[in-house]
């Protein structure tokens, strides 16, 4: 069997028939995670992609069923075994109704279950269908474009539900490429302004001479170049929603005229004494730490709080890599649709069009590993190149995809780290992971180390004396 299909998240809450038989399929060669709930095993599968799972039916809390459900729904290619203490067909029949592969009955062999799971991948290997179901996928998110399920997701689309209605201002805040835009335009299209314009400027793309005319307009004459007169972007969006974007890199003059238009509601335009009334909804987004900039005097502390009326915090991609495999999907189903728009605008034979696409477990491993620095619109090129590169092939593989996502470490579960021949530091390994996941935290929370602590289940005094060991040590 090939090593690309060796790992298999084992669940069963009889420790000792778990433990014998994980360490039977070590020894025939698989990569095992052990689960002793289907809470720990929905955790598990929230990290990593796995390629089989066996699980029993009969679970404390999360039954195995539900498991399966869970399983396959974040990644359809994956094996779904299950075991049953029980035997009924009943049981048996409404698993494989979830998506699980075939199932074995307490007291079996592991020759059985062998047999069982060399069935299924000799199944897979054979299937070439597509096997993302995209009609599940609206299910998965709201909102327009915004993908996910994670907890940060949750939290984000509970957060939208409220502050969509309202007409209060905005700030959107995120690394470059988390989709602050894509979220103005739901906030706006989920909004009572949804039938009026919605207007886009980055701040940041236009000279700062040009910027203020841009956001403003101006008359004719109001300086060189202006042969007319011109409406600016609030005007525009008149009724409907303004979106600023790297309002951070506004200077501090034309701060104080985007702050009186949010205080009064009304501007002139450049070279004009006419004042002009406007009805608009500002959203704003920034990369940067506005709180920082007011403290060094390069933004203006009362333009900062007629922003920041409604925070909305956007989560980097490697603090919700358990939303990969759906992000995944959903850009195949998009460039998939364009793929085969051009086929029919070509007149090419249904016949002759593109294969369904398909992602190797081996890949999406890959994919859930890397960091990505440049976030969601980073994944999205990601798989646009692994698309084109597939060259009529059904399925996107490792090769496909960027060099620096192809050499990701794979890590996550411990049975599938590398322990080399000479021994490993076992002590600055687990150091390292802990490291890892206190930094995590104080990201995800914006530093508050009472929130990390909630995050990693501790007391905040033990989260703040683990920090300290950890600053001797670097």
């Amino acid at each position: 069997m090939p090593d690309s299909l060796k790992h298999l998240l084992l669940v069963e809450d009889e420790a000792p028939l778990r433990e014998a038989i994980a360490e039977q399929l070590v020894d025939r060669g698989y990569h095992v995670q052990q689960a002793d709930s289907g809470e720990a095993a929905l955790a598990h599968l929230a990290e990593f992609a796995f390629d089989i799972i066996v699980t029993d039916l009969r679970l404390p809390g999360i039954d195995g069923s539900a498991v399966i459900e869970a399983a396959v729904a974040r990644y359809p290619h994956i094996i779904a075994i299950v075991v049953t203490g029980f035997g009924t067909v009943k049981d048996a029949v409404e698993a494989i109704k979830r998506g699980a592969w075939d199932f074995v009955s307490k007291p079996f062999q592991i020759d059985e279950l062998l047999h069982v799971l060399d069935s299924a991948i000799e199944q897979r290997r054979l299937k070439s269908e597509n096997a993302y179901l995209r009609s599940q996928l609206e299910e998965r998110y709201r909102f327009e474009d915004i993908v996910g399920k994670s907890r940060p997701m949750e939290r984000l689309f509970q957060l939208l539900e409220t502050v969509a209605p309202t007409n209060s201002t905005i700030l959107i805040t995120g690394e470059t490429g988390t989709g602050k835009e894509v979220v103005a335009r739901a906030i706006h299209h989920n909004s009572s302004r949804r039938a009026h314009r919605f207007v886009a400027l980055n701040c940041s793309a236009i000279p700062e001479t040009l910027l203020e005319a841009e956001l403003f307009g101006h008359v004719r004459g109001a300086f060189t170049g202006a042969v007319g007169n011109r409406q600016g972007r609030l005007e525009q969006a008149h009724k409907g929603t303004l979106f600023l974007d790297e309002v951070g890199t506004m200077s501090v003059a034309l701060q104080m005229k985007l702050l009186r238009v949010l205080q009064e509601r009304e501007f002139e335009r450049v070279g004009d004494s006419h004042t002009i009334k406007v009805d608009v909804r500002v959203i704003a987004a920034t990369n940067c730490d506005l709180a920082k900039l007011v403290a060094e005097g390069q933004f203006r502390e009362d333009l900062f709080y007629r922003l920041n009326v409604i925070p909305v915090q956007l989560p980097p991609l490697r603090d919700r890599k358990e939303d990969i495999p759906l992000l995944v999907q959903h850009f195949l189903a998009k460039f998939e649709a364009d793929r085969d728009a051009a086929d029919a605008a070509s007149g090419k034979p249904e016949t002759e069009r593109h294969l369904r696409l398909t992602v190797s477990q081996e890949a999406m491993r890959r994919l859930m590993a890397y960091l990505w620095p440049g976030n969601v619109r980073q994944l999205e090129n990601a798989v646009e190149r692994a698309v084109a590169f597939t060259a009529g092939r059904s399925h996107i593989d490792v090769a496909d995809l960027p060099t620096e996502v192809q050499q990701a470490q794979e890590t996550v579960v411990a049975s599938a780290v590398t322990l080399p021949e000479d021994g490993m530091d076992l002590e600055a390994f687990v150091a390292s992971i802990e490291r890892e996941l206190i930094q995590r935290s104080l990201e995800r929370t914006g530093g508050n180390k009472g929130q990390a602590a909630r995050l990693l289940n501790l007391k905040r005094t033990t989260l703040v004396e683990k920090i300290k060991r950890i600053d001797k040590r670097a």
